[in-house]
């Protein structure tokens, strides 16, 4: 692997601390408009494809594209301006496109994809995905719900394959926010009307899940929100447990493995043991949120593996789609199944669990399996980590705070915000995608598909050098 080092800054080593809370973020100065970028030599199509140099290659658009509209005016007139100022800044494209680790713009360039917010563990548009979407769309691809729905049923089993021992039942809906929704009105079904979240976990923005949300941005907006919710500290099993003495027998606590939105927040190990644990001696519900840590995004099928630890709710999503149709599934142990397993009419959706949508999840289970992909997370996770640590290390001290992560989701901090949205446009200006974090807004996210090849990992850490430089002289200037 050969990367470009940038220039020094002092290298002293800084102890990282909990990052700023959420706010508007700022405008970065200078990355603009997207250009300049270099042109790479020829490129092979499909799942996997490599570059030699520079992302933005100009391929011409395949898919059908109305050259004469106005995206962003569109989105303007009729879906919201904030979003149309941002994709303005972003630099004005559309995207048609994409595959493997690759997305398509509207002017011909396509960009890595280091982001996509955990959702394409598989890349965008697996083979075996989009054929077995095609096939149940060409078939019966909604249920009338009156009858029973087989490819439910085996997309249930496949899932339940790799859940904890136990977490055998399984209930699929279209987003992780239902999802969340789902294990809260299973939690009240069982009495455990108050709920226990921890701060800056992320768990969705529909009204229940936001209520779990812990950030005020976009609490305060919509409340009163869902009464005798409490905020614990993330990894502080003593601040847990005196949030769960005065409420035995009726709490239910929601955690993720990961803090993912968070800032990529690793706990200490045996916390989840310790949340297991406390969550039995006071009689308390535990909901895990493997939404976008499950389903092999850190190296292991789901984050509870790593402690041997069995919730009675596990959500996951994101990588449950395939990267292809939307859905995620509330997965729950026999007995906390029970008032849903009892009466099915219970918490319903017209499309939860739909042919279509189970199809593509029963297929991204069986290409996971085929494939070795959790391993392939874990080791190709190890070896991005450790190479972005060598990339970031001449700003440590400086620009960058911390580098950090579990499989194939990574947090870079840094020591200003700005630096967030300066480094994202400098990235987007070459070619590559990456994500900010929603509850954290020093740490800028990296969530590739499990897909990527060398050359494609190459790529990535070539142009974050020069990126970083870039950001790094423009900041200090």
């Amino acid at each position: 692997m050969t990367v470009s080092p940038p220039p020094t800054e002092a290298a002293e080593a800084a102890e990282p601390s909990g990052a700023g809370q959420p706010s508007g973020a700022a405008e970065p100065s200078g990355a603009g408009q997207p250009s300049g970028a270099a042109e790479p030599s020829g490129a092979a199509e499909g799942s996997g494809a490599t570059e030699s140099c520079g992302a933005a290659e100009s391929v011409g658009p395949t898919a059908p594209v109305d050259v004469d509209v106005d995206v962003v005016d569109l989105y303007l007139k009729h879906i919201g301006s904030g979003r149309a100022v941002m994709g303005r800044v972003m630099g004005g494209m559309a995207e048609v496109r994409s595959e493997g680790a690759w997305i398509h713009a509207d002017d011909g360039r396509r960009f890595l994809d280091f982001g996509g917010y955990g959702v394409f563990i598989l890349g965008h548009r697996h083979p075996a995905v989009v054929e077995a979407v095609h096939r149940q769309i060409d078939t019966h691809p909604l249920a009338s719900r009156v009858f029973l729905e087989p490819v439910a049923a085996r997309a249930a089993q496949a899932l339940a394959a790799h859940t904890p021992p136990g977490v055998d039942y399984v209930h699929f809906v279209n987003s992780g926010a239902e999802a969340t929704e789902a294990a809260l009105k299973l939690a009240r079904a069982h009495g455990r009307t108050s709920v226990i979240t921890t701060r800056r976990g992320f768990h969705g923005k529909t009204l229940g899940a936001l209520s779990v949300t812990a950030n005020a941005t976009y609490q305060t907006p919509f409340q009163p929100l869902l009464p005798d919710v409490t905020q614990v500290d993330y990894d502080d099993p003593a601040d847990l447990e005196q949030a769960l003495a005065p409420r035995r027998d009726r709490a239910c606590v929601i955690v993720e493995p990961v803090q993912g939105e968070g800032g990529v927040r690793i706990p200490r190990p045996g916390y989840l043991r310790q949340v297991r644990a406390l969550c039995s001696t006071y009689g308390a519900l535990l909901v895990v949120d493997e939404i976008q840590t499950g389903m092999g995004r850190l190296g292991t099928w789901w984050g509870v593996d790593a402690e041997g630890v069995r919730p009675d709710v596990l959500l996951a999503g994101k990588g449950l789609s395939g990267g292809v149709v939307p859905i995620a599934a509330m997965a729950a142990t026999a007995e906390a199944y029970g008032p849903f397993s009892r009466d099915p009419y219970l918490h319903t959706s017209t499309f939860g669990a739909s042919p279509i949508a189970c199809a593509a999840a029963l297929a991204t289970v069986r290409a996971m399996e085929a494939e070795n992909t959790v391993a392939r997370a874990a080791a190709l996770g190890l070896r991005l980590r450790a190479a972005v640590r060598e990339v970031c290390a001449p700003y440590r001290g400086g620009l960058v705070r911390e580098v950090r992560g579990q499989g194939l989701l990574i947090g870079i901090e840094f020591a200003e915000e700005q630096a967030v949205g300066e480094l994202l446009l400098e990235l987007i200006a070459r070619g590559v995608l990456v994500n900010h974090s929603l509850n954290s807004t020093r740490v800028l996210r990296l969530t590739p598909p499990a897909v990527v090849d060398d050359e494609e990992l190459d790529l990535f850490l070539t142009t974050l050098a020069e990126a970083l430089h870039s950001t790094a002289g423009r900041m200090s200037g």
